[in-house]
């Protein structure tokens, strides 16, 4: 049997008294694609931001590829992992997120080659080949030398996947990457997702309100509330049979506001 490449077990996060994930556990195999669903606060950004480790965790352990995220060994014992620890973890996941994060006053090129020249030590003219190899794949190849506020926002989220691409990470986490989009640049986005999915055995996590894309994207989905799972299957089980309550009142809701599933 494969091992999962993500194993998250019985992970608290806490905001002071507010506990967001209260036990969660769940496994992801390599190469799965996983779409996490679910009302706003329910919890599904803050596992991404957790897996980033751009969030702590109040409780449990996670696993990456076989390794502890949050802890490492010492002798036989377990201790809280130090900031080299996590840096060298960091390096197997790749992140996406709702507002870009581009650099505004570098190029598109420069954006995709830094962080491969400045964590893994590649050297320019090999980073800019595989930026300029992954720039042609998501369409943005002839717009290598404009900077962010020459490009339109789906043109910004295909340089940042780009961006996300170059330091090769085995998982890769999409973090409502059309939110912050024009309705008519959507599509732009979803469609190189689309082709990530099918062309790449790269394990993704994607936390989306496009139930649509979810549909066709996924090999699993995750309804979560109240930072727990509610239900999971398939996306034809969680879409056209839910067996929870809770599950189908939230599918409801969303063809009520005239959204494809």
């Amino acid at each position: 049997m494969t091992a999962p490449i993500i194993r998250i077990d019985n992970i608290v996060k806490k905001y002071g008294p507010l506990t967001v994930l209260d036990g969660l556990s769940m496994n992801v195999m390599p190469g799965e694609k996983l779409a996490l669903i679910g009302p706003s606060g329910s919890g599904k950004t803050t596992i991404l931001r957790i897996l980033m480790t751009l969030e702590s965790i109040s409780g449990g352990h996670i696993e990456i590829d076989g390794e502890q995220l949050y802890h490492m060994p010492r002798g036989k014992e377990l201790v809280p992992a130090d900031e080299r620890h996590l840096h060298r973890m960091r390096e197997k996941i790749g992140m996406v997120f709702q507002h870009f994060n581009l650099f505004p006053h570098k190029c598109v090129l420069d954006n995709v080659t830094l962080a491969p020249m400045l964590t893994k030590g590649i050297k320019r003219a090999d980073a800019q080949k595989r930026a300029m190899e992954l720039l042609d794949m998501v369409g943005m190849a002839d717009k290598a030398k404009s900077v962010p506020a020459q490009l339109s926002g789906g043109q910004k989220q295909r340089v940042a996947i780009a961006r996300a691409l170059a330091l090769s990470p085995k998982i890769m986490l999409f973090d409502e990457v059309t939110s912050a989009l024009d309705p008519e640049l959507v599509e732009e986005v979803l469609s190189v997702m689309k082709h990530l999915a099918s062309e790449t055995d790269m394990t993704m996590l994607l936390v989306t309100h496009e139930m649509g894309f979810a549909h066709d994207f996924a090999d699993r989905v995750l309804f979560f509330d109240r930072g727990k799972i509610v239900e999971e299957g398939s996306p034809n089980d969680i879409f056209r049979n839910p067996t929870q309550e809770r599950t189908q009142t939230f599918l409801r809701k969303i063809i009520a506001a005239g959204h494809r599933i």
